[in-house]
Parts: structure tokens; sequence; C-alpha cells
């Protein structure tokens, strides 16, 4: 596949050099079919996480020109277009600027370590299977890439409790879980043998509890979007006791 050329406008021929640097074609490291898109917005890092996002465009192309434009200062590693088409825009070992302010787990700078994925969606709209199955593939050559396990694979809105919410109540989270990415649990839920209050339990699972609300709701639009009701139910603190394990399990 040639590589992806810059444009050269005559009016910022004073930044032809960085424009050239960022613009040098992309190492390739998936042997899935990507389209070469390079976005000049990143910086180095290793990568142990996964972040997924939908873009709030209606088109592939309006996130493409955001992902890619000096002035957004936004990228992802990959774009997953509606019809399944990968675009490939950062180096996955660069520092790609996607997460901004976010946590989970202690880690307070997810940009420096996780894999950005948009997802081409406008937030508003269930996720077409095709996008989902070349989502799920992705997924599948990043972590035996990276060796990053299925629980590092997370939303936007959960580093992001309160800020962001994406991808949405709508994302597919558990025909993710079944392909091995992501956590999940079915009722019924074991008991819990003991008690802990919603914050501890949140902050277990990887969750910032600083505004306790925007997690309660962060983790409500993962894992039962169903419920809008403020605070967590008991069969939903038996949840986070089944999810907390899986978790545990998975480190080990």
């Amino acid at each position: 596949m040639a590589a992806a050329r810059c444009p050269r406008p005559w009016w910022v021929v004073w930044l032809l050099p960085a424009a050239l640097s960022a613009c040098a074609p992309l190492p390739l490291y998936t042997t899935l079919p990507v389209e070469m898109h390079p976005s000049p917005n990143f910086s180095e890092r290793r990568p142990n996480y996964v972040i997924l996002h939908h873009t709030s465009n209606n088109t592939a192309e309006r996130a493409l020109t955001t992902l890619t434009s000096r002035l957004t200062q936004v990228s992802a590693h990959y774009l997953v277009a509606r019809d399944g088409r990968i675009i490939y825009l950062v180096d996955e070992q660069k520092r790609a600027w996607h997460a901004g302010d976010s946590y989970w787990g202690g880690n307070r700078d997810l940009n420096s370590s996780s894999i950005g994925i948009e997802l081409d969606n406008n937030g508003r709209e269930p996720y077409p299977d095709a996008q989902i199955e070349v989502l799920i593939a992705l997924l599948g050559d990043l972590a035996a890439r990276w060796n990053i396990p299925p629980a590092n694979v997370l939303a936007h809105g959960d580093v992001a409790p309160g800020r962001k919410v994406d991808p949405g109540a709508l994302f597919p989270w558990r025909r993710l879980a079944e392909a091995g990415f992501g956590l999940w649990c079915d009722p019924p839920y074991p008991q819990p043998a003991s008690t802990a209050d919603d914050a501890l339990l949140l902050a277990a699972l990887g969750y910032d509890v600083t505004r306790l609300p925007a997690a309660v709701a962060a983790f409500k639009r993962r894992w039962a979007p169903a419920d809008s009701a403020p605070g967590l139910s008991e069969e939903q603190r038996a949840l986070l006791h089944c999810l907390i394990g899986k978790k545990q399990a998975g480190e080990q």
C-alpha cells in the first residue's frame, strides 16, 4: 500500500520540515488491512491498555479531519469506520492524544500507556456488526502483540467519569467480553462474603471515586445502562464483587 501523502499548503512552507517528519510512513504491525493516514499528534510511550471512544461524528471522513488536524491537538492510534475499514493514524509505540485528563487504578496518564481506538459513531446509534467484528479482530491483534490483559480494555467514560461518556450505553460490551476483551459477569451474581461501600468497590475495580456520583454513572453506563438511579443496588454491588474477582484472577 502506498504511503499517505501530506498536503503542503504555500502558507505553511516554514513548517515543512516538521510536516514531513509527522507524515513519514507509519510502521505497520497489524496484519489486518488498514488505510494509512498519519496524524502529527503523538509522543513516545508503551501500551498496556486499550481505550475505546466514539467519534461523535456522522462520517468517518469528518472524524479523520479532526484526528489529523494540527489545530485540534487530538488523535488516536486507530479509527474504525462504520463499514469496517481500519484507518491507522499513529504508531502504536507513540503517545496519541485521546484520553486527556484520565485515571484508572492509580494510573493518572492513560495516554502514556494506552492505545486509543476511535469508533465511527455519533453516540446515538447502534454499532454495526461489521464494525464490531473488525474491532474484535483488531483487539485480538493488539492483545497478542502487546500482551494487554482483557481487563485493560476500557471505555473513555471509564477513565474520565463525569467528563466523557463514550463509547456510550449502546456499545456491546458483552459481545466484546465473549470474545475475550473487557470484563463481564452474568447474573445470578455470587453474594459477597463481606460488605464494602460503593466508593471502595468502584476504586477496587479502577475508577476515580473523587466524584463518586460520576463514577457510579460511568459504571452503570457500561454494566447496567438501563438503570438511571443515582446509587448502586445490592445486585450491582454483587456484580462489582464479581468483576473485581475476575480482574484479580487475570492479574495473577
